[in-house]
């Protein structure tokens, strides 16, 4: 079972074990630390998975179909980190529903998780509940109390936005108000609830506290943006408190975290909430350069709860700079997306600040509904903070306009009425400075009223508030921020600093050694596995085993088709071809064959003055014998064997090596014999669909084409005779004709005549035998290049291609007499006379406008002309042409219809033979 999350030291545990794994318990530990290092080192994790699905084959068919889910669930997740929503929701679908087919419970539980992470991002609370609902369920099938624990932490984290009461009511009693004894991946999800919620009822200090907590276990638990996103919370929580200087602290922790990610959420996150606290400590420009920034870093994620936040700062920022429309527009979208949400402190927040936005623009009753809307609001879901912010808002809207007093008065005046409600509800928030404007306010609307011993004691409370919150440290860090974020418009990459302590080291000696040597197999890995060819295989193996190696001597062992001998395919020794070899599998000395039997490594290691046993003649006597067999997954296609003059040559890198390209090698060998099986049967289907094709387009009796033939080709030859017509540099259509006319097409119809009677008369044997012996006079006539179909029954049609319209003559002419000019021969041995009638016409019909009838209609005409043909006595041809006189206005009807009429005015001219 894959673990959910581990922690830094297990990582590098399972770092140091790679090396020495080979075959499948290398690929399960390929895929185990990508897993793991998906967010503490994605392009080391994504390298990882890389040479994973390069070895996915070697698996067992049941085993290959989990692990390629779990690489398309680390894909899932590297584009849900970079925005990629629609694409990370496609993959993590395609991975649950293998898991489904697995039937794999943590598997369905992984990949439910990540559709709800993305569901969080597109803003759909309603999606995220249900799949967290079903990954508890499935969780607790797999009995996987981790997972379960997690599941129920984040369910109760997603829920505190929208329920803030009733969700700690529930999972406190589930969790505590500890996250004690959890492994801290558990404790990291229970803390970050805990301090939401905290955070939602304005416990600001102890909220504080759990997400600290919370920060240190995501950060061991390889939760990187979680991390980020709870440093930006704890920054956010002292910023509600004015601590502004610790608040920036934070803020440049997640920075530093989240800059060399690329993260669009998690730097957006970074970008705003640093704003908000410039904008605290009154560094506006600055805030609205570095928000506007944020918001543009997520626009891919429109729909989250991190980008309502930067509305919402945006539309404060807005009011600060007196822009008034920008601020309602800001509002009007919070507000929106609240809704969308389903999370009234949105809602809250948006009413309050068109409240304000309204009475700065002089419309005090709508700023008052505004108001009094938010404040409802906000009392209705214990968010101390917005009603603050309503009730500061309320007092802001009585002090600039006339307004009754609210029917509740509870001081002298409705501002005050509305600042004591306000200074009491911050008084009572622990660890919380009260705003120094709103002290201010107040001792300013007491010396109004007369009240000038309380205006004084709250004016020094304001001075106190004042000096603490804009201390110069926090100013000193503002400056410095900004400085730092001009200097990240122009660069974009920085290092990610994260110290995993004393283990950080060991794992950083362990990558030393291996990632070097990891990372060029990989590259060769790729080149081998993409030939399709086996030399080309076998030269690609060949050099770099003497480049990683010291290989005198290297060969490689295909079994043969019977299953029962092992043959040299490949073999070379000092530069030299190896001669050819064979050993039956039944051999007990060949180290090939053993090595084949048994399915394992074997190395040999003699001394320098020990004889080679089973030397092949004429080979050297080498030292150090390494054999290793070629499999892919149950079957074992050969073995490959390297070996050299010095001894004991092969250490464990060395054997690493090889093994690994023992690997790639059996992959790209079989993938090659497949595609050599793919290539032999694509010929064979080749041939086959060709002899069809052929059959399909030629008529069986006569061998000449037929009419789907003939319908697959006319088209292309009509556009090359239009095309001539089209020429730029030709002349004009009118005095082209005779130019052009060798590039037209003429359209013959030739039947049998009365070819009934040949059957009634001597059977259809006897009819069939005048149709062959009819092809053949037909190609007696015409060329190569014109089409002869058999058009049907006893009627074929002809089209002779680039063909001299005024040639047609000659050529209904011959066809006349190679058919009437000598008999034919009946299968009985007699001789039988026959005739043929003829009809055509050519294409284009009409040159002075070429595309005035298609080819269908001018082989119409050619069927009229050997209708004419025939009642003019048979054994004849006619043809029918246009004349310059012709008119196009429905031509084509006025000619099929009324043939006589257009004779008589000219409009056609037809010609007849052969002439008495």
């Amino acid at each position: 079972m894959l673990e959910l999350f581990v922690l830094d030291e297990d990582v590098v545990r399972c770092e140091a074990d790679l090396p020495v794994l080979q075959g499948v318990a290398r690929l399960r530990q390929l895929v185990r630390l990508a897993w793991h290092l998906r967010q503490r080192d994605q392009a080391r994790a994504q390298a990882l998975a890389a040479d994973a699905a390069l070895l996915l084959p070697i698996a067992p068919a049941a085993e290959r179909r989990l692990l390629a889910a779990r690489l398309q669930l680390l894909d899932s997740e590297w584009r849900w980190l970079r925005g990629e929503l629609a694409a990370a929701q496609t993959l993590a679908e395609a991975a649950l529903l293998e898991y489904e087919l697995l039937d794999d419970a943590c598997g369905r539980a992984d990949a439910r998780c990540q559709l709800a992470s993305v569901a969080v991002d597109c803003g759909d609370a309603a999606q995220c509940e249900r799949q967290l609902a079903v990954a508890s369920a499935d969780a607790r099938a797999a009995g996987d109390a981790m997972r379960a624990d997690v599941v129920d932490a984040a369910t109760a984290l997603f829920s505190v936005f929208r329920d803030a009461q009733g969700t700690a009511e529930r999972w406190r009693q589930r969790f505590g108000d500890e996250a004690q004894d959890a492994h801290p991946a558990v404790a990291g999800w229970i803390s970050d609830f805990l301090g939401t919620s905290a955070f939602q009822s304005a416990e600001f200090g102890r909220g504080i506290s759990h997400l600290m907590a919370g920060f240190d276990a995501a950060l061991a638990s390889g939760q990187l943006r979680r991390a980020i996103i709870l440093a930006t919370n704890i920054g956010n929580g002292f910023t509600s408190l004015n601590a502004h200087d610790a608040a920036l602290e934070w803020m440049q922790r997640a920075f530093d975290l989240a800059r060399p990610t690329g993260w669009p959420l998690s730097i957006g996150l970074c970008q705003m909430q640093t704003a908000e606290t410039l904008r605290q400590l009154g560094q506006r420009e600055a805030a609205q350069t570095l928000l506007h920034k944020a918001l543009q870093t997520l626009l891919p994620l429109p729909a989250s709860r991190a980008y309502a936040v930067a509305l919402e700062y945006q539309g404060d920022l807005a009011l600060d700079l007196e822009d008034y429309d920008g601020a309602l527009a800001s509002f009007a979208q919070l507000e929106e997306r609240g809704a969308a949400l389903g999370q009234s402190d949105f809602q809250s927040a948006a009413r309050r600040g068109k409240a304000h936005a309204l009475s700065q623009q002089g419309r005090p009753r709508e700023a008052q509904q505004a108001a009094c809307s938010a404040l409802s609001l906000a009392r209705a879901s214990g968010d101390v903070c917005n009603q603050i912010a309503a009730l500061r808002v309320l007092a802001q809207i009585h002090e600039r306009h006339a307004l009754p007093a609210p029917e509740s008065l509870a001081a002298p005046n409705a501002v005050l009425h509305y600042l004591d409600q306000a200074l009491a509800l911050a008084a009572a928030i622990e660890g919380y400075t009260v705003p120094w404007s709103l002290l201010d306010t107040a001792a300013r609307e007491y010396a109004a009223i007369g009240d000038y011993q309380r205006a004084y004691g709250i004016a020094l409370q304001a001075g106190a508030a004042r000096d603490k919150t804009h201390s110069q440290d926090a100013t000193n860090r503002a400056i410095a921020m900004q400085v730092q974020y001009r200097t990240e418009r122009a660069q974009t990459e920085g290092e990610h600093h994260r110290q995993l302590a004393a283990a950080e080291a060991q794992r950083a000696a362990v990558l030393q050694q291996t990632n070097a040597t990891l990372a060029h197999l990989s590259a060769i890995g790729q080149e081998i596995t993409a030939h399709l060819d086996a030399d080309a295989v076998f030269r690609a193996l060949d050099r770099h085993v003497h480049g990683l190696l010291d290989a005198t001597h290297f060969s490689v062992f295909l079994l043969e088709a019977d299953g029962q001998h092992l043959r040299c395919a490949f073999g070379v020794e000092a530069g030299q071809p190896l001669p050819a070899t064979r050993y039956a599998l039944a051999d007990q000395q060949a180290n090939s064959v053993r090595s084949l039997r048994e399915r394992r490594e074997i190395l040999v290691e003699l001394e320098a003055d020990a004889l080679t046993p089973n030397l092949i003649p004429g080979t050297l006597p080498t030292l150090t014998l390494l054999f290793a067999p070629l499999t892919v997954g149950e079957r074992v296609l050969g073995v490959m064997t390297v070996q050299s003059l010095q001894a004991r040559a092969y250490g464990e890198r060395e054997r690493l090596i090889f093994g690994t390209l023992c690997a790639y090698g059996a992959i790209a060998l079989d993938n090659a014999a497949t595609q050599a099986e793919l290539l032999d049967k694509n010929l064979e289907l080749q041939r086959a669909y060709q002899a069809l094709e052929e059959v399909s387009l030629t008529d069986q009796l006569t061998g000449l084409r037929n009419r789907r033939f003939f319908l697959q080709h006319v088209d292309a030859d009509v556009a090359l005779s239009l095309r001539r017509y089209d020429e730029p540099c030709a002349p004009p259509l009118a005095e082209r004709g005779e130019a052009l006319s060798d590039k037209d097409l003429v359209f013959f119809l030739v039947d049998l005549d009365h070819f009934k009677e040949v059957n009634d008369s001597h059977g259809h044997g006897a009819g069939d035998a005048v149709l062959v012996q009819m092809q053949e006079r037909l190609r007696e006539v015409f060329r190569e290049s014109d089409y002869l179909v058999r058009w049907g029954g006893e009627e074929f049609l002809v089209l002779a291609r680039a063909t001299h319209r005024d040639e047609g003559k000659q050529v209904a002419e011959r066809i006349r007499q190679a058919v009437a000019g000598r008999p034919f021969t009946l299968p009985d041995g007699s001789r039988l006379d026959k005739t043929c009638s003829i009809g055509f016409a050519c294409f284009p019909f009409l040159p002075a406008q070429p595309r005035l009838l298609n080819w269908s209609q001018v082989v119409e005409l050619a069927d009229q002309a050997l209708y004419i043909a025939k009642n003019s006595g048979r054994n004849g041809w006619a043809a029918l042409y246009s004349t310059p006189s012709t008119r196009p206005e429905q031509l084509f009807s006025r000619l099929v219809h009324r043939l006589d009429r257009a004779l008589d005015e000219d409009q056609v001219r037809l010609l007849r033979g052969p002439r008495s």
